[in-house]
């Protein structure tokens, strides 16, 4: 019912997926960089344990105003999201510094709050980021970066566009 209701005010939101194929592809590229004792190329950027790939897929791609983030965690910690300026399914697997989108948005809920915090500027200047970045694409890729305890079976989260 609250999709239906969300949808008649012309409201669209559009989950966070974790894309589990991709983040072991990239946790595979780091224990083979480790066996085989190489390092990484130059500028690459490896998968820590902590970080795990979210994918978000436009279902609608124009005239979208970024309205609100809806982070749910459901125990204290925290949770980084960086956007992946790839433009197609990207290979990961060989993700560079530079396709690390500036700002992130970083959401936290602590001992006792029932409120989700966040930096406000941040998540507001990513968020029309996103709404501008949809336009040329289908799909974007987030890397969720989990602290204090915090997993990915303990985060919803999605972001909210007037459509």
């Amino acid at each position: 019912a609250a999709e239906a209701m969300a949808a008649e005010l012309g409201m669209l939101e559009l989950p966070f997926v974790h894309d589990d194929q991709l983040t072991s592809c990239m946790r595979l590229r780091f224990q083979s960089l480790q066996q085989k004792n190489m390092r990484p190329q130059d500028g690459e950027k490896l998968l820590h344990p902590n970080e795990h790939v979210y994918r978000v897929n436009f279902i609608r791609q124009h005239n979208l105003r970024f309205l609100r983030w809806n982070i749910q965690l459901e125990r204290p910690g925290k949770v980084m999201v960086t956007g992946i300026s790839q433009h197609w399914t990207p290979d990961l697997t060989h993700l560079m510094n530079r396709q690390l989108l500036e700002p992130v948005g970083i959401f936290w809920k602590k001992p006792g709050a029932k409120e989700i915090g966040c930096n406000e500027a941040d998540a507001q200047e990513f968020g029309e980021r996103i709404a501008e970045l949809a336009q040329i694409r289908k799909v974007m890729y987030f890397l969720l970066a989990f602290t204090d305890g915090l997993e990915p079976a303990q985060l919803k989260g999605s972001v909210v566009f007037k459509a």
